[in-house]
C-alpha cells in the first residue's frame, strides 16, 4: 500500500509555522508544513528514517486497501444486522469484538479479552425546553450525556455567580462550588441555570442535585467559541435529573426573564442510562521483550446513531490488517507487540482507562509506548500527527518523553514520501489520554473529524475548504460509503510503518548518553475533552 501521491508545490522540510488546523475531535491545532525534523532528539536506530526503507517495504506493500476495505466490510455487516450501530453495551459490539478476536487468533496472536462494567447511555427522544411563564417560549436544547430521564415543570434559579456579559478572563466558575446554589425548595421543583466554564460540567450538575434542584439547564458561556446550542457534551457519569443545554443567548434571556420575577419552564428529556459489560480486545505478540511492550491501540466502538465506519473501523482496520501481515511475513518483534481494541471509548476513554488503572506498578513499568490510531479514512482528510514535541502549542507543551520521536517517526516517513503533515494536540479526545496520564510515550494519527478544513490546509492537503474533515462524524451516515481510500493508503501505510519501526527497533528511541532539555508536560487534568465530548 505504497503512497503514489507526488509532492505538493513548494513543500519544505521542518516542523512549524503555518496557521491553525481544526482537526477537533481526536486533535486540536496544528500547524501546517511538512514537519519532518525533530529538535528533541533522534529516532529508532533502525527503521526511524523517512519513506518506505529496507525494514517497512515489504509490509507496506503487503498491507492494501483492499485489505483494510474487507475489514470494514465485516464491520458495516455487523452494524446492519444489529440495529446500525456497534456501540459498547450492544449486540453490535459484541459481534464486532468477536470478529477481531477470530482474526487475531488465526493470525497466531494470544488473544485475550478485558472484561468491565460501564455506564450506558442512550438519547431515546429528543430533548425540550420551554418557558410555561410569565412568556411562552420553546428554546432549542440538548440532553447531555448521562441525563436522567423524565419531565419536569418548575421555576428557574440561577446560580449566584452568573458572568453576564461573558468575559474570557476571569472564566465563569458559575456552580463550580456548593455554595453558588441558593437553597432550593423543598416543596416545589425547581430548575437550576448555570453556566459553561472553570470547572467540569459534572462538578456544576452533581452541585446542582446535592442542592436539591429538580432538574438543571446548562448554558453556554458566551466567550468566542462558546457561544452557540451547548450540544454534544458530557457530564461524565449518569444522574437521576434531566440535564440540558442552550446557547448563550437563550440562557442569557432565562437568566434574565429570572431576575426580572418568577419564571417557570418546562424540562424534557428521554434517555436510557444504566450499567453494562463490554470488553476491551488485547492480542500480543508471540515474539518481543514484555518487559518492552508497545500497546498499538484503536478504539472498536461506534456512537449508538451509527456504524462507526470511519469512526473507527478505520483505525481498527487498519490496525488488525498491520497486526495480520506482519505475522503473515514472520515478522520478528524485538519489543513485545500488543494490539489493543478498546470498548467504550465513546462513553469517555472508559476501555483504555480501565486497561492502564487496572495494570500494576510492575506492569506499568513495562510499558514502552501507546500508538493510537483513531480515524483514518476522512473523505476530506488531512494528515495529523500528535504533536509528540509540543511545537505546535502556544505553551510549549508536550507528550511524555519519548513522545516527540514517536512523532518524529511518522513526520520523517511524511516527509520521505512527498506528502505533507500537521501537527495535532494531544486534546484528550481518543485513547492516548490514558497513557500519558501515567507518562508513557504516545503518538498517532488522525485524518480529522467534525472540524472545518482550512484554505492552507487544503494547499497542504487538497479537499474542500470550509467543510468538515468527515461530514458523516457520529452520524448514521459514518458507512463504508464514508471513506476516502486514498486517506486509508496514506495514513495506513504511515501507520504500519511505525508500529513495525517500533516493533523491531533494537535502540530504542530514548537519546542515551546524551543531554536533552526537559520539555514542559500536560496536564491532564486541565484538558477540556476527555474522549470525544467536551467535560468542561
Amino acid at each position: 500500500m505504497v503512497p503514489t501521491a507526488p509532492a505538493l508545490a513548494g513543500e519544505g522540510p521542518g516542523k512549524g509555522g503555518g496557521g491553525a488546523s481544526s482537526g477537533s475531535h481526536h486533535g486540536g491545532k496544528g500547524g501546517g508544513g511538512n514537519g519532518n525534523g525533530n529538535h528533541h532528539g533522534h529516532g529508532p536506530g533502525r527503521g526511524g528514517g523517512g519513506g518506505a526503507n529496507d525494514d517497512t517495504s515489504r509490509l507496506l506493500k503487503a498491507v492494501t486497501v483492499n485489505g483494510i476495505l474487507q475489514h470494514e466490510r465485516a464491520l458495516q455487516r455487523i452494524a446492519n444486522n444489529n440495529g446500525g450501530t456497534r456501540a459498547s453495551g450492544t449486540p453490535g459490539y459484541d459481534a464486532s469484538a468477536a470478529y477481531v478476536s477470530e482474526q487475531l487468533r488465526k493470525a497466531g496472536y494470544s488473544v485475550s479479552t478485558q472484561e468491565f462494567e460501564f455506564s450506558y447511555f442512550e438519547e431515546t427522544g429528543p430533548a425540550a425546553l420551554s418557558q410555561v411563564s410569565p412568556t411562552p417560549t420553546d428554546y432549542e436544547t440538548a440532553t447531555l450525556e448521562y441525563s436522567g430521564s423524565g419531565e419536569v415543570t418548575g421555576a428557574v434559579v440561577p446560580t449566584t455567580n452568573v458572568v453576564i456579559p461573558a468575559t474570557e478572563e476571569p472564566s465563569s466558575a458559575s456552580g463550580c462550588l456548593a455554595e453558588d446554589f441558593a437553597p432550593a425548595s423543598e416543596t416545589e421543583p425547581q430548575v437550576a441555570l448555570i453556566q459553561r466554564g472553570t470547572c467540569t460540567f459534572g462538578e456544576k450538575v452533581a452541585n446542582a442535585v446535592a442542592a436539591g434542584y429538580d432538574a438543571v439547564v446548562v448554558f453556554n458561556e458566551g466567550n468566542p467559541g462558546r457561544t452557540e446550542l451547548l450540544t454534544g457534551v458530557t457530564i461524565g457519569g449518569p444522574v437521576e435529573v434531566p440535564v440540558v443545554g442552550v446557547s448563550y443567548a437563550d440562557g442569557v434571556a432565562l437568566y434574565d426573564a429570572s431576575v426580572a420575577g418568577p419564571t417557570t419552564v418546562t424540562v424534557t428529556t428521554s434517555t436510557v442510562s444504566e450499567v453494562r459489560t463490554t470488553v476491551n480486545v488485547l492480542a500480543d505478540s508471540p515474539r518481543g521483550d514484555a518487559n518492552k511492550t508497545i500497546v498499538v491501540g484503536a478504539h472498536l466502538d461506534s456512537v449508538t446513531a451509527g456504524p462507526g465506519i470511519n469512526d473507527n473501523g478505520s483505525g481498527t482496520a487498519v490496525t488488525l490488517e498491520t497486526a495480520i501481515q506482519m505475522s503473515k511475513l514472520g515478522v520478528k518483534p524485538v519489543q513485545k507487540l500488543r494490539f489493543a481494541f478498546w470498548g467504550a471509548e465513546e462513553s469517555g476513554l472508559l476501555g483504555s482507562t480501565h486497561y492502564v488503572a487496572n495494570l500494576t506498578d510492575a506492569e506499568l513499568a513495562t510499558i514502552y509506548a501507546n500508538l493510537n490510531f483513531d480515524m483514518l479514512g476522512s473523505t476530506n482528510y488531512a494528515r495529523f500527527v500528535y504533536d509528540g514535541d509540543g511545537s505546535a502549542d502556544p505553551d510549549g507543551l508536550a507528550g511524555p518523553p519519548g513522545s516527540a520521536q514517536i512523532e518524529t517517526i511518522f513526520t520523517d516517513y511524511f516527509a520521505g514520501k512527498g506528502l505533507a503533515s500537521a501537527p495535532t494536540a494531544f486534546d484528550g479526545r481518543s485513547d492516548y489520554g490514558p497513557f500519558i496520564a501515567v507518562g508513557i510515550p504516545a503518538g498517532g494519527l488522525f485524518s480529522g473529524a467534525e472540524g472545518i478544513k482550512t484554505a492552507e490546509e487544503v494547499a497542504l492537503f487538497g479537499g474542500t475548504e470550509g467543510a468538515p474533515y468527515d461530514p458523516c462524524y457520529h452520524l448514521a451516515c459514518d458507512t463504508v460509503n464514508n471513506l476516502s481510500t486514498a486517506a486509508l493508503n496514506e495514513l495506513g501505510d504511515a501507520a504500519a510503518h511505525a508500529i513495525m519501526t517500533l516493533g523491531v527497533s533494537k535502540t530504542g528511541f530514548f537519546e542515551d548518553g546524551s543531554r536533552v532539555a526537559p520539555l514542559p508536560q500536560i496536564d491532564v487534568n486541565n484538558l477540556d475533552y476527555w474522549g470525544s465530548k467536551p467535560i468542561r
